[in-house]
């Protein structure tokens, strides 16, 4: 994988106080997002909680004193904050405790108050005893110089974050003049399609109910936030359009009830270009807003491959296995092979694609979180070798598809 460590082994913790065990592994890569798996007896808590919270904070703590006790902070720095400390942090945290109280829309952030205390206590006591060996003191000092390069980032972030909330203050803004919102303002039922191009963009837009559909054609490749820091990604116009549509905010100021739309589908091309940019918005909202995915509001629209069209009627497959099984008893036909969204008319979007009655979409979920973020480094990240070396070991290059030679192409 491409996540490179900045130490090896990792930093392992654990102990147990007032009958809340608790284990800690942490590590950073030089990479520029945070990634915290927790588990509370070991059931994963992709909301975090309390017990979070309490490794947030004493991970702060601790390297703020270290910083201090070294005179590793300078008179000109930018003051130090928790998310300076994370950036490139990977940490696993484990609690198992009695009495476990769930919260959240989907019962997996943890509640308890009592947990807070007991992880902050162990987690700083096991930090500083790390970090105040000789042995250590070089890794401290890494991180702290990771945390002072997140810190300039973040005052850059921060005006471009300034810059996106004074233009989301104005509906109708240059930046979401792209935008075919809809009429009703409940966002239980509303739909956003994020649609790749502006020719499909138009066919989605006349084959939309207006009354709970919203359309947002893309009018260029969003831009890969997994090879960027923060500031470079909110200067995407792209994704910046996103956000501005969304209304949740993003990363640390993310708010799921600011949601506009219940259902978020990404419309793309069926080639290596579309493909492409669902990856790109996956790893974008995985990144920086997973709540919408933990919470199963992003989709992701499948339009069929192929038209095939007798003298009656018309028939859509969305498989080559689905073609060759339509196609193999009929007599006379054409295939129309539908190469992007644009190449529909706006009537056939609607009743392949748009049309709840009608279409096929896909429900966008995390499994296993770790997973996800090993798969997404691999395929989004900057090192070419790994990606290369998983294709040529499980890509079959071999596979021709072979249709009834009845067939007409057009």
């Amino acid at each position: 994988m491409d996540q490179n460590p900045l130490f090896f082994p990792p930093i392992y913790i654990e102990n147990e106080i007032e009958d809340t065990y608790v284990s800690l592994a942490l590590q950073y890569v030089d990479k520029y997002t945070e990634n915290i798996f927790s588990y509370v007896n070991n059931i994963p808590t992709p909301e975090g909680g309390t017990h979070e919270v309490g490794f947030k904070t004493a991970l702060t703590k601790v390297l703020n004193d270290f910083a201090k006790k070294h005179n590793l902070i300078k008179d000109k720095d930018i003051p130090f904050i928790g998310d300076d400390f994370r950036e490139g942090l990977v940490a696993v945290l484990s609690v198992k405790m009695k009495n476990v109280q769930f919260e959240g829309q989907t019962k997996t952030k943890l509640g308890n108050v009592e947990a807070r205390q007991r992880v902050d206590s162990v987690c700083t006591q096991g930090l500083n005893e790390f970090f105040s060996s000789k042995k250590n003191e070089n890794i401290g000092t890494m991180i702290i110089e990771k945390a002072r390069g997140a810190a300039k980032v973040r005052e850059a972030a921060k005006k471009a974050k300034e810059l996106t909330r004074a233009k989301n203050s104005i509906e109708g803004s240059m930046l979401l003049g792209e935008l075919a919102n809809c009429t009703s303002r409940n966002s239980d039922i509303n739909e956003l399609f994020i649609v790749e191009g502006k020719s499909a963009g138009g066919s989605a837009k006349q084959g939309r109910d207006r009354y709970f559909q919203a359309v947002l054609p893309l009018r260029g490749k969003p831009l890969n936030s997994e090879k960027k820091r923060i500031d470079q990604v909110l200067a995407n116009e792209e994704i910046r359009t996103i956000i501005g549509a969304l209304g949740t905010g993003i990363g640390e100021d993310f708010k799921l009830e600011n949601l506009k739309y219940n259902k978020i589908i990404i419309l793309s091309d069926a080639d290596p270009d579309g493909m492409h940019i669902r990856c790109i918005l996956l790893t974008f909202f995985f990144r920086y807003m997973r709540p919408l995915i933990t919470n199963g509001n992003v989709y992701v629209g499948m339009p069929p491959l192929y038209g095939v069209k007798t003298k009656d009627q018309i028939h859509y497959c969305y498989t080559d296995e689905e073609l060759a099984e339509i196609t193999k008893d009929m007599k006379k036909y054409t295939i129309q092979r539908y190469k992007g969204l644009g190449e529909m008319n706006y009537d056939q979007l609607r009743d392949t694609t748009l049309d709840p009655a009608k279409r096929s979409i896909i429900r966008v979920g995390v499994e296993d979180a770790v997973a996800a973020d090993r798969e997404i480094t691999l395929w989004m990240g900057d090192e070419i070798g790994p990606r290369k070396e998983y294709i040529n070991k499980h890509a079959n290059f071999n596979k021709i598809d072979d249709f009834n030679s009845n067939t007409e192409e057009e």
